[in-house]
């Protein structure tokens, strides 16, 4: 019997291709299913989708449907940023935004209405991967000169202003891919890990999650 202190408890994970289950079998929440036994667990991983939101994402912004999410839950966790980086590079902002088309906006709106959906339940982040990726961009986005790094920071910045833990998986997730010898292992794409990559990544969250 699981003695964590989310067994039987509900969670909600919302994110990206990563927790969509991309390149793997079995996705790093499985994992987590299995080592806490959760008494429910949820996804909304939509591959493709952003923090911010696009012109023709449809709605599918994490800062636009977390809205459609469960309506209870004791543990909520959000895995973003990386496409936010990578796909259409969303601008910057400021951290008095509250538009849902920047980074910084969309960070605002996105913690502040899990926080009213969720004022009983423990929210956190985690910080994107670092990728290599081969159709798109490594940690330096050319078109705009911001790198994949000022991303995670301004998560973290974010999430410290709301009082939120943050997972830094950037800084420790032991998956850097432009080591062949870990992209080989782990990241086989350089952007999505492989089933060895999200049980690894469990490993990271689970006791993470018990300081929560």
């Amino acid at each position: 019997m699981s003695t964590s202190k989310w067994a039987g408890k509900k969670a909600v994970f919302l994110g990206d291709s990563i927790t969509e289950g991309v390149g793997t079998a079995k996705t790093y929440h499985a994992f987590l299913n299995e080592m806490i036994g959760f008494g429910h667990l949820l996804h909304y991983g939509i591959s493709g989708t952003r923090i911010a939101s696009r012109p023709d994402d449809g709605g599918s912004a994490m800062s636009v449907r977390y809205t459609g999410m469960a309506d209870e839950a004791d543990l909520v966790v959000v895995f973003g940023g990386t496409n936010d980086f990578g796909h259409g590079t969303a601008p910057i902002g400021t951290t008095e935004d509250f538009a849902t088309d920047t980074y910084l906006g969309a960070l605002n709106v996105l913690m502040t209405g899990l926080i009213e959906k969720y004022p009983a339940a423990s929210i956190c982040f985690l910080t994107p991967l670092h990728r290599d990726f081969y159709d798109g961009y490594g940690e330096l986005n050319p078109e705009t000169g911001l790198t994949l790094t000022q991303f995670a920071e301004h998560l973290k910045e974010r999430a410290r202003y709301y009082a939120l833990p943050v997972l830094d998986l950037y800084a420790m997730s032991g998956m850097q891919p432009k080591l062949q010898i870990i992209k080989d292992r782990y990241m086989p794409d350089g952007l999505h890990p492989n089933e060895a990559g999200h049980r690894l990544m469990a490993q990271r969250i689970a006791p993470f999650l018990e300081t929560l």
